[in-house]
């Protein structure tokens, strides 16, 4: 396995997830914009991963699960976070029958998790040595 190679991969793979987080808030779709923030964040996961452990990343999307395989030190605060971002995850694929989840993501709700999804990217994306 060439782990500069698969290392790459995962990061130009949560670039683009990062920018289709943007897209479709710009366009008005929140809640998908959560869930790909959700895969922007698996996604520079699994690029620390890589690099910390030699070996594929396991395929997973409980975000706390896979910082914790890559050796990532979380914070209280920072584990939290990863909880809710997961969660984002599950309410955008598998909805309620009343759409609870989605009437939520508001404009202003959007944009602040948004901003927590981006402040934890940024850390996840310093712990690469590229």
């Amino acid at each position: 396995m060439d782990i500069k190679k698969v290392k790459n991969y995962w990061l130009e793979e949560a670039e683009d997830a990062l920018r289709v987080m943007h897209h479709l808030f710009e366009s008005g779709d929140y809640s998908y914009a959560l869930f790909f923030g959700h895969l922007a964040i698996e996604k520079i996961i699994k690029a620390v991963y890589v690099i910390r452990k030699g070996e594929h990343a396991p395929y997973s999307h409980n975000l706390q699960n896979l910082a914790e395989l890559a050796y990532i030190e979380l914070t209280e605060d920072q584990r939290a976070k990863l909880v809710k971002i997961t969660e984002f995850n599950i309410k955008t694929r598998y909805p309620d029958q009343e759409r609870i989840f989605r009437k939520k993501c508001t404009e202003n709700f959007t944009r602040q998790e948004i901003k927590q999804i981006e402040d934890i990217f940024t850390w996840l994306k310093s712990l690469i040595q590229t």
